[in-house]
Formats: C-alpha cells, structure tokens, sequence
C-alpha cells in the first residue's frame, strides 16, 4: 500500500463508527492495534516492621587454655629417664620425668630398717612388761621395776613412730624423683634432656589443657555495664572458617585496661571436640539489647549513593498497578541481615529487596513475591 493509500485508509477508520466496523473491515480498510501497556521491571519486597533494636558488637580475642604450667622438679638430681616429648598427651599422674633416685632409695631402706628394728625392739619390751605385770602381781619383783619395764614399752613405742615417720619421709623423698602431670593436657615444650641436672625451680616442661578451653576477648570499657551473663555469643575460629558457634559467658573481670581502655570477658564454646588450641586467634559477636524499638527493614533495601544519602523504593499500588516511589531514610543499626531506620519510614510499608538497582521514581514494577 503506498502512503497515500495508508493515509486514506487512516481517515476511512475514521469515519468507521462501532456500528460499522465490520463494514469497514469488509472494505479492506486496516485498523491499526493500540500501543501494548509495559509492564514494568520485576522486584521482590520486604515489608517494614517495628521490633527491639540489636547492638551487634564485634570484638577479637584469643583461645586460652583454663590451666597451663611450667613444670619442675621438687629435689634436685640428673634426668634418667625423659618419658614424654613436645606435643605429648598426658593424664593426670602420669609419670613425665624421673631423676636418679639411687641414694633416695638406699635412704628408705635404712628407714625400712630402722622400723623393724624398733618393732622388734618393742615386741621384745611388751613382753617383758607382761612378765613383769605377773610378777608383781604375785609380789616377786617390786613395784619400782615394773614401773621401768612399762616405761621401756612406752620409750619403744615412741622410736617405732619416730622410725616410721623417717620411712615416710624417705619414701617421699624418693618419690619426689618423679615428676608428674598434675592434669591432663598436652605438652606444650621441652626444656631438659637426658643427662641433664636440675633443682628445683628449673622448668623441665610445659603442660597445657586440651579441654575446657576458653576464649578471652577485650571489650571496650564503655559496654561493661550492659553485659551480664544472659548476653548472646557467637564467636568464629580461624579454624572454621565462615561458621559461627554460640558460646556463653563465663567470666567478666572487672578489671580495666589502662592503655587499651577495655576489660577482659572469658566466653566458653560447647564441645571438646572442637579444632582450636590455646593461642588461636578468634572473634566473636555480642548481642546487646539497645533498649528501644525502631522501624526495621532488610539491609538489601538499602541504597547508598555517592552525595551520602541513604533512600529506600516503597512499592505503592493504585488501581491494580504497582509503581515505585523514592524515599530518603535515616539508617541506625544493623543486626540479624535487618537495618534500623531512624527516620524516613514508618511500619507495614512494601519496599524493593530485589531488583531496586536502576528503578526510576513512578515507575511501574511487577511484584515478583516477598521476603
């Protein structure tokens, strides 16, 4: 159809009332379709809500062992026997260390010794006291020589117990040449070797705990009076990465930090299974009430743009159709994947979560579904 064609087609249409559109159409005049309606971009939303506020406080610490000890002799003597080595796990009691105990043993059986010669000693004086006890009684001896066979009885009953403390204090002493873990744990160092002397005071090795550890954390000064022991923890371990575990608080020590400005809190995880050892590094989240409650929105609501302002796309319907309207905001707290909002919006409100990157101000959308 040339152009003159179309634009005398275009005026027939027009002179087409509804009553005669079937005619015109019978003529072959073309009816133009309307312009299709867009639809519009798709976005999820999110609606805003009023709840209790959230402090997250983010803090860094250190894994710590409950007990850690440098170990060392209490006699002194030459290393005879080294049982264990660094990164060996020991039980409590367990023999670590034994020093040359050659005259501590000759010492208890000299005492050995002693105690059986005062029980004979006295064995022997028992029964002449009894004989004596009859003798007097029968009048053959006279009472003053009684009296000194019961005195002897005593005397000897004195020296065994004077001989038996001295056997118990050479079996101590002999004992003392073993050095022993006072708890279960894992050596942590090694400071002596064979053939070495030491005295009492010099470490020989160091014992660390495995379970029950803890973790310390340094927390600013300005929060300790908002923490008790109900505050929740999570707490994330170099050595599991991207997974965060609760733990509790076990400890807070009142005590300050004068150059850091913070105090220490001691938080436990649950399980001893868990792969950390004492001097890991580690951080941890506080949740701390903030005693107030705000209009809330998902953090990916948010839009931040280079001049500092913050600004929300509230999804706002009339008619049926859904169009989109920009809003400036005043963001407080984050928490929970959830932003405080200050100012700017008020509760029960639909806003853009996804999709809100190139809208336009009264643009229409598409509601896709909601978070």
């Amino acid at each position: 159809m040339t152009r003159q064609g179309s634009e005398d087609a275009m005026r027939g249409l027009g002179m087409c009332g509804g009553r005669a559109l079937a005619w015109c159409l019978a003529l072959g005049v073309a009816v133009a379709a309307p312009p299709a309606v867009a639809a519009g971009p798709t976005v999820v939303v999110a609606e805003s809500r009023r709840q209790a506020v959230v402090e997250e406080l983010r803090v860094s610490g250190t894994v710590t062992a409950p007990r850690a000890a440098r170990l060392s002799p209490a006699v002194a003597g030459k290393v005879a026997s080294l049982r264990v080595d660094v990164g060996s796990r020991v039980v409590k009691d367990q023999v670590l260390v034994e020093l040359d105990a050659e005259l501590a043993r000759i010492e208890l059986e000299v005492a050995q010794a002693g105690v059986l010669q005062a029980s004979e000693a006295l064995a022997d004086a028992r029964r002449r006291a009894a004989d004596g006890r009859r003798l007097a009684s029968s009048r053959s001896i006279a009472a003053s020589a009684y009296e000194a066979l019961q005195s002897e009885v005593r005397a000897d009953t004195a020296l065994l117990r004077q001989r038996e403390a001295e056997r118990r204090g050479a079996q101590a002493r002999l004992e003392r040449h073993l050095l022993r873990a006072p708890f279960d744990g894992v050596i942590s160092a090694k400071l002596t070797e064979l053939g070495e002397w030491i005295a009492p005071g010099d470490e020989a090795l160091a014992l660390v705990a495995e379970r029950g550890l803890w973790i310390d954390l340094q927390v600013p000064q300005a929060y300790f009076p908002r923490l008790d022991p109900e505050v929740p923890v999570r707490v994330r371990l170099d050595a599991l990465p991207g997974e965060a575990l609760a733990a509790r608080i076990e400890r807070i020590v009142p005590v300050s930090d004068a150059t850091a400005r913070s105090f220490l809190l001691r938080v436990g995880v649950a399980g001893d299974a868990l792969p950390m050892t004492s001097g890991m590094s580690a951080s941890a989240v506080l949740r701390l009430d903030a005693g107030r409650e705000r209009v809330v929105v998902a953090r990916d609501a948010l839009l931040r743009h280079a001049d500092g302002r913050v600004t929300v796309w509230v999804v706002e319907t009339d008619g049926g159709a859904s169009q989109v309207v920009e809003r400036a905001v005043q963001p407080g707290l984050g928490f929970d994947g959830m932003v405080e909002i200050v100012d700017g919006l008020e509760a029960g409100v639909r806003v853009v979560v996804e999709g809100n990157e190139s809208l336009r101000q009264g643009q229409a959308v598409t509601v896709a579904g909601a978070r």
